[in-house]
């Protein structure tokens, strides 16, 4: 009944987990009577796989540690040497027809010390926060549907759908779903947006010390949905389907060669600013007034190219590393499929009140009750997520009142 996923908390911090080698042959293993070790990975999540996990072999005596690639990993129920009693699933299990076999008789079998060490591909901290779409699910069907419950019957797929179009909502609005991606800019100036990508929170490029400056949306320019090829009489030129032939749009080509510091006024040096003359009449000088602060910074400009799916940039950019942070829907893999538990029971709230307001024969106050406790769990869930911390609003208000002292 325990949440944890990983039982160890060496599994936890290192991602890996030592079985360690004494000489004996039954030290951490037991023979299934075919020539084959076999090693409990209990200890793991129960859906692991060989894919999952690397395994590596360490001579104490020789002081080595190597990696081994003929295993595999199953759901098999095995006995041990000294009682009949089955060991968890799913194990590991060591072949004779591969290197594996001997390293292993080497170190285990032989009079010697070591260890077999199994490590995680992936590993990552955090994860108690979430609790899975599939849970989800399951804890529903136990807590609200059946007899002597308001749901007496309902089918699952129904359950799945409206817990899945849940947490597409939540992603959006509540539990801000909000991803990043780095890239540098290519000689193109575009970059194809991300997978899973729904919309846009905010773009950036990253400066030689880290930092990140803010590139704005242009409205200067734009990128047509369709560039249509015309003849020389300025007809539509037109395929053997009868569609329209298109080409390169000729706005984006000028834009992608357009030098920005022209609409900016970016003045590199003090002879920009004053044009090299001490005539004041003959310089820039005072001319930046009144100029539109959209347009009168150094940081870029991009568009997004909904006709291929991109964003494309201004060409000052070029080179530059590019940060993406874009929402998502949470439903691009089973891994992101997951609600944080300070939204749980608004999912709960959720999927009840959807299941109720579609079926018919159910009172209208029964209805407008699971609304009422929806909007409320939400409210509570968003608050949670909200973070917010008293020191840190006290910092920000003490930032408001601040002077300038010598």
């Amino acid at each position: 009944m325990s949440l944890l996923k990983t039982k160890t908390k060496e599994i936890y911090y290192s991602g890996r987990k030592t079985y360690y080698l004494d000489g004996s042959a039954s030290s951490i293993a037991v023979s299934d009577g075919e020539n084959n070790w076999l090693h409990s990975l209990s200890m793991f999540e129960d859906c692991i796989t060989a894919d999952d996990i690397r395994v590596y072999f360490r001579d104490d005596t020789a002081n080595t540690e190597v990696e081994v690639f003929d295993f595999r990993v199953s759901n098999t129920t095995i006995t041990g040497t000294t009682e009949s009693s089955a060991l968890l699933t799913p194990v590991l299990s060591i072949t004779e027809d591969g290197d594996a076999w001997q390293l292993y008789g080497e170190i285990d079998i032989a009079n010697t010390t070591g260890a077999v060490i199994i490590e995680l591909i992936e590993h990552s901290f955090g994860g108690y926060r979430y609790t899975s779409l599939s849970d989800i699910v399951n804890n529903f069907m136990v807590a609200y549907i059946g007899d002597g419950k308001l749901i007496n019957n309902v089918a699952k797929s129904d359950v799945v759908f409206h817990a899945k179009r849940g947490l597409q909502e939540f992603s959006y609005d509540v539990l801000k779903t909000v991803k990043t991606q780095e890239v540098e800019l290519n000689l193109a100036l575009t970059i194809p947006m991300p997978q899973d990508y729904v919309s846009y929170v905010k773009v950036s490029y990253i400066d030689s010390s880290g930092v990140k400056r803010i590139i704005h949306p242009t409205r200067l320019t734009l990128n047509p949905t369709e560039a249509i090829v015309q003849d020389n009489d300025y007809n539509y030129v037109y395929d053997n389907d009868g569609d329209t032939v298109t080409g390169s749009s000729y706005t984006e080509d000028k834009w992608r060669s357009f030098d920005t510091d022209n609409i900016t006024g970016h003045l590199t040096t003090e002879n920009d600013y004053y044009l090299g003359t001490d005539n004041y009449l003959e310089s820039d000088f005072g001319r930046r007034y009144g100029l539109t602060p959209e347009h009168q910074q150094v940081n870029g400009y991009f568009t997004i190219d909904e006709r291929t799916g991109s964003f494309a940039f201004s060409s000052d950019l070029s080179g530059k590393i590019i940060v993406i942070e874009y929402v998502s829907d949470s439903l691009g893999t089973d891994a992101e499929m997951k609600v944080h538990k300070f939204a749980e029971e608004a999912l709960y709230k959720h999927i009840a009140f959807n299941v109720l307001a579609n079926r018919i024969n159910v009172p209208e106050y029964i209805v407008q009750r699971y609304k009422k406790e929806r909007r409320a769990a939400l409210r509570n869930a968003k608050l949670r997520l909200s973070k917010l911390n008293l020191e840190e609003m006290a910092q920000i208000m003490r930032g408001k009142g601040k002077h300038i002292k010598n």
